[in-house]
C-alpha cells in the first residue's frame, strides 16, 4: 500500500494519470446528457462581473468544469499535498486552477482566496475537503465569505449511471452515456456582523443548502 502511494506521488505519474483522467471525462461529457437548472443568478452574477464563492461538496468534482459557462478561470481551493496536485494538473485540461491549502498556514491560503475575490474573479470551495469528514462542512468558505462580502453559491450534482469510490468523500465517478443534471442555489449572504459562536450554524446552513441541491438534481434527473 505504501509503494503504491509513492508511486502515485512521482510526477511524470501523476501528470500522465491526470491526462487519461481527463480523455475519461472528455469522453463522459461528450457522450453525456448534461443539463444545468437554476442558473439565472449565475448568469446574472457572470455577466456583470461579480465574484462569489462556488461550494459543493469534494465527492463531486469530477464534472464540475462542466457547470462553469465563464470564459473566466475558475480557481479552487485544493489540498496543497500530492492529491491536491494530481488535482491541479486534472484542472489544467479544463480551465481550472488550483490554489494550494497550507493546513499549516491557513492564513496564507485566506490571503490568496481573498486576493482572487478581490481581482472580481470567482473560487471554487469545497466545504469538507480537503480531508473530510464528508459532507460536513468547515468554516473555511463562511470566513471568506464575511471578510469579503461575497456571496456563497451552493451547487449540486447527480448523474443516472456511475459508482462510487471507497474514498474518504466517496467519490463520485459518471459513468459515459450518463443523464447529468447540475442545480445551481440561492446566494447565501454571511454578515460581516457574525460572531465566531454564530459560524457554526452558518455551516449547518451551507451543508443544507448544498444537499438540498443534490436532492433537486436527483429529482429532475427522476422528471
Amino acid at each position: 500500500m505504501k509503494l503504491k502511494k509513492k508511486f502515485f506521488k512521482i510526477i511524470f505519474v501523476q501528470k500522465f494519470l491526470a491526462f487519461i483522467g481527463s480523455l475519461f471525462i472528455k469522453t463522459v461529457a461528450f457522450t453525456s446528457e448534461i443539463k444545468i437548472k437554476n442558473s439565472a443568478n449565475i448568469e446574472d452574477l457572470w455577466k456583470n462581473n461579480k465574484p462569489f464563492i462556488l461550494a459543493f461538496w469534494h465527492g463531486q468534482l469530477m464534472m464540475i468544469s462542466y457547470v462553469w459557462k465563464s470564459n473566466q478561470e475558475l480557481s479552487i481551493l485544493a489540498s496543497g499535498h500530492s492529491d491536491g496536485r494530481f488535482g491541479s494538473y486534472l484542472g489544467k485540461y479544463f480551465n481550472l486552477n488550483n490554489i494550494p491549502v497550507n493546513s499549516k498556514n491557513k492564513s496564507k491560503s485566506l490571503r490568496d482566496a481573498l486576493s482572487i475575490l478581490q481581482k472580481r474573479k470567482c473560487i471554487g470551495i469545497t466545504p469538507d475537503g480537503p480531508r473530510g469528514p464528508n459532507q460536513k462542512a468547515s468554516e473555511g468558505a463562511i470566513r471568506i465569505s464575511k471578510i469579503s462580502k461575497v456571496p456563497i453559491i451552493p451547487l449540486g450534482f447527480a448523474s443516472n449511471k456511475n459508482f462510487k469510490l471507497k474514498s474518504w468523500d466517496s467519490f463520485l465517478i459518471t459513468l459515459p452515456f450518463s443523464r447529468c443534471v447540475f442545480y445551481w442555489g440561492e446566494p447565501l449572504i454571511i454578515n460581516d456582523n457574525i460572531s465566531d459562536f454564530e459560524l457554526k450554524d452558518f455551516q449547518n446552513i451551507v451543508e443544507d443548502k448544498i444537499n438540498n441541491c443534490i436532492n433537486l438534481a436527483k429529482k429532475e434527473l427522476d422528471a
